[in-house]
């Protein structure tokens, strides 16, 4: 989705205007991807715009920063506050959310240690990440040619810029051949997850998703979809699933921050279940749009509303 180009980043600590968010060229993270960063959302609810599951997603950022050695001059709560403190200077009531700690300009070499230890935030206004109707309707996606890490090259716990040029294979793969989506396979040959999302298999009424194990990026939307289905009645388990699974499936759906919870139509041509959105697909969406939407009560705590005690009446849709 393209940008706007209007408002207002976080920098080190300061708002600076959107055309003036620059690094130098020669800093380290345009050179070799040494950056970590987590993508979030703020929803425009009933009771004020909230951003879902945020200390979930600073956790990660920092557990990501951990993994590749930086150390981020601020605490997981001053970033968490410098999110809201962005959203109410772009008085947005809904946008999505891009915090990113990357390695600066000093010193360019494999070694990073020499290069500044940078944070900035962006937002900008999201919708449906694969189109108009794939929450409904769903998507036709493909097993991609492109495997997933294995577990001694890169950390895939992490979300890490230098991970996203995998992903991008896997994206731009899928979207030359005629499909939205890809599905990556792990260095196993095991079902490990899309491009920028995780995935679930149901058969039988079961829930299936891969573990960690398989080179998946621990997803936060994965861990909401867990929870709820759970709590909808449902078994859920988190093992290795061989990729005729995917075929042989009464319902596929993805799970992540942009798709939310998307329903997969098709792999490789081959049609899932009905070739329509599943039962399943469609008790854990109406679970999860019925929390961010505020007509279901949030019992897991999961939203912190952005305008809570401050003004919000100049808020940009």
């Amino acid at each position: 989705m393209a940008f706007t180009g209007t408002g207002k980043i976080w920098i080190n600590g300061e708002l600076v205007e959107w055309a003036d968010a620059r690094i130098h060229i020669a800093s380290h993270v345009i050179h070799y991807g040494s950056a970590v960063f987590e993508g979030a959302r703020c929803y425009d609810t009933p009771k004020g715009s909230a951003c879902f599951r945020l200390d979930a997603h600073m956790r990660r950022l920092m557990d990501s920063a951990k993994i590749y050695r930086m150390d981020p001059a601020y605490t997981k709560a001053q970033l968490e506050t410098a999110v809201l403190d962005t959203i109410r200077a772009n008085q947005m009531k809904a946008c999505y959310i891009r915090p990113i700690v990357y390695r600066g300009y000093a010193a360019l070499g494999v070694n990073p240690f020499p290069c500044p230890i940078d944070v900035a935030i962006m937002l900008w206004e999201w919708g449906t990440y694969l189109g108009d109707n794939a929450l409904e309707s769903g998507v036709d996606v493909k097993v991609s040619s492109w495997t997933r890490m294995a577990p001694d090259t890169f950390p895939s716990l992490a979300k890490s810029s230098a991970n996203y040029a995998n992903a991008a294979l896997i994206k731009m793969e899928a979207i030359v051949d005629g499909y939205a989506e890809g599905i990556a396979l792990d260095s196993l040959g095991y079902v490990s997850e899309g491009s920028g999302q995780n995935i679930f298999v149901v058969r039988d009424g079961v829930l299936y998703t891969p573990p960690m194990a398989a080179s998946i990026l621990p997803g936060i939307t994965r861990d909401s979809v867990i929870t709820l289905a759970r709590g909808l009645g449902y078994r859920v388990h988190e093992e290795m699933i061989p990729r005729e699974m995917l075929y042989i499936a009464d319902e596929l759906f993805f799970a992540g921050t942009a798709v939310e919870i998307t329903p997969i139509r098709s792999v490789d041509r081959i049609v899932v279940g009905t070739g329509k959105r599943g039962p399943v697909a469609s008790a854990v969406q109406q679970a999860f749009f019925g929390i961010i939407s505020g007509e279901l009560p949030d019992t897991h705590r999961w939203l912190t509303y952005v305008y809570e005690g401050k003004a919000a009446g100049a808020a940009k849709a």
